[in-house]
């Protein structure tokens, strides 16, 4: 199980990684932040990055929040360097 550090960056105009910021790896996601619509989208891009299934990816705090902690099951902590670094 891997554990990300997630800032998000809603309302853009795609879903997209764009790097790292103070510890915390920086996703832009299309939705807007308004009931959940981007906590959804981003589980969804996360599943497809990672090629596991929506349900293994948990929101663990930051609900409401930019910042966010972010459980991905299925991967291993060091899996998550190579996958980010080959898409």
């Amino acid at each position: 199980m891997a554990i990300l550090k997630v800032k998000v960056v809603p309302g853009s105009s795609s879903n997209k990684i764009s790097g790292w910021e103070n510890g915390y790896l920086k996703v832009k996601i299309a939705a807007p932040p308004e009931k959940g619509k981007a906590n959804d989208e981003l589980i969804k891009f996360f599943s497809r990055l990672f090629g596991v299934r929506k349900n293994q990816i948990k929101i663990k705090s930051g609900h409401t929040s930019r910042l966010k902690l972010i459980e991905i099951e299925g991967v291993k902590e060091n899996m998550v360097d190579e996958i980010l670094n080959n898409r």
